[in-house]
């Protein structure tokens, strides 16, 4: 059984001793697993399968060094003949509604150098912590560890491609984040890594990075939660939660009426509605990715990256755990190699695009040219939830006991388990983290 390690303080108020968590993605299951450290007692609730809106099909990478907002000044660059093409990397479909296209307007307002600064500055606190806050998990076994990245690999087809991330990860340091990195030209790169095609002139080594396998993960995660007395409900959509004498009423589609002290909304690219109801008016638009699995004559041994051609390639190895964390092995570990990618700006639910499937396989065939992209299995798509200033939402909102915990973009993931350690004390306690005053759901 998972043990929880006690809070580091006590609360000297009134605690919530019924909480409910809306969403069972990598961010609501991290919140609800840090509320039981206080012996609450935590209901998730979610509208599908746990983890299929945006956890389960993503490139499982821990890469701090990599996670920054997405407006971004180069985001402009693509134009927007290339945001409707759909071969880009980033697509938006001519018939957008005009919800995508106010969001997409507030977006480009923070596509500026400064507003990319001050949203840096705001992520990089996160960015330093991230890590360990998986590490917090696995050490009481509610996780299995996640693997060091030995390098992580992001490949480019020109030296000049390559030596912009370089300026970037050298920007990082007046936000105090310091990646350790080696730039690699020509034999270099092949030596590295011998499964890359030889238009890969390029790359940036970078070192203390880690990844994980996100379905295993997931399934860990909700297995803790479940063991150490939590609920978990698929298919119970929140239609509502509303306060009345009695606390907090959360009202599914079925019919279920609960009364909790405590709500957190984690519902991801499908929350809107219920944010709205409660005062947030950050817009929070599904940035679609997708992504399959494949294996070949030669697949990479560890993460590549394709930064021109926004792809991550991640290698789910069998078996996946090791021996420190045995609890693990009897769940199925395929032995895999996950090709994700693009950012498709497209209503929350829309079915399965099958060009921008056919869009990675292009843009991949001549960089991994041992891989046999026409084996393809687990085709998916999620839907990763944006802000137009690329940071969460995390806080309270103006409902008293209703919180948020979403809006990470594509760093869901990585600050998942720190999100739900800080989120869970805030919402026990009352007292705020320093580090999430910029991420307030009511800015």
């Amino acid at each position: 059984m998972t043990t929880h390690p006690r809070s580091p303080s006590t609360p000297t108020r009134r605690t919530p001793q019924r909480v409910a968590v809306v969403g069972g993605g990598i961010v609501g299951l991290s919140v609800a697993w840090h509320l039981q450290r206080y012996d609450v007692e935590v209901v998730v609730l979610e509208q599908g399968r746990i983890g299929e809106g945006a956890s389960w099909g993503n490139a499982g990478w821990l890469t701090p060094a990599l996670a920054r907002p997405l407006p971004d000044p180069h985001v402009l660059r693509f134009g927007l003949r290339a945001l409707l093409d759909p071969a880009s990397p980033v697509y938006l479909p001519p018939t957008a509604d005009p919800a995508t296209w106010r969001f997409l307007l507030g977006f480009a307002r923070h596509c500026t150098a400064p507003a990319a600064r001050r949203a840096m500055a705001a992520l990089a606190p996160l960015n330093r912590q991230a890590i360990a806050a998986f590490d917090e998990l696995a050490d009481v076994h509610a996780v299995p560890r996640t693997r060091d990245a030995q390098p992580f690999l992001a490949c480019f087809g020109s030296t000049q491609e390559a030596m912009a991330l370089v300026r970037e990860l050298q920007d990082l340091e007046e936000h105090g984040q310091r990646p350790h990195f080696d730039y690699l030209t020509g034999p270099q790169v092949h030596a590295a890594e011998p499964a890359l095609g030889a238009g890969v002139a390029a790359a940036v080594a970078l070192r203390g990075q880690r990844y994980l396998h996100p379905p295993l993960f997931v399934a860990s995660l909700r297995a803790a939660v479940e063991e150490a007395g939590g609920v978990v409900r698929e298919g119970s959509t929140v239609t509502g939660v509303r306060r009345d004498v009695a606390g907090l009423r959360v009202v599914t589609a079925t019919g279920e009426d609960r009364h909790v002290d405590a709500v957190v909304l984690c519902g991801g690219a499908g929350s809107g509605d219920l944010l709205r109801d409660h005062g947030v008016r950050q817009p929070v638009q599904a940035g679609r990715g997708y992504s399959f699995s494949v294996t070949g004559a030669e697949v990479p041994s560890g993460p590549v990256y394709f930064p021109v051609e926004r792809i991550a390639c991640t290698p789910l190895h069998d078996p996946w755990v090791t021996e420190r964390d045995e609890k693990w092995r009897p769940l199925p570990v395929t032995p895999r190699l996950r090709i994700a990618g693009m950012m498709e700006f497209r209503p929350h639910g829309a079915p399965l695009d099958p060009r921008r499937i056919e869009a990675i396989v292009a843009a991949v065939r001549p960089l991994l040219p041992q891989v046999d992209l026409d084996d393809r299995q687990d085709e998916w798509v999620g839907s990763r939830p944006c802000t137009t200033d690329g940071l969460p939402l995390i806080g309270p909102t103006r409902t008293p006991g209703v919180h948020v915990a979403t809006g990470h973009g594509m760093w869901g993931v990585v600050h998942g388990p720190l999100t739900g350690r800080l989120l869970a004390e805030q919402v026990v306690t009352g007292r705020a983290s320093p580090l999430l005053r910029p991420f307030r759901p009511t800015r």
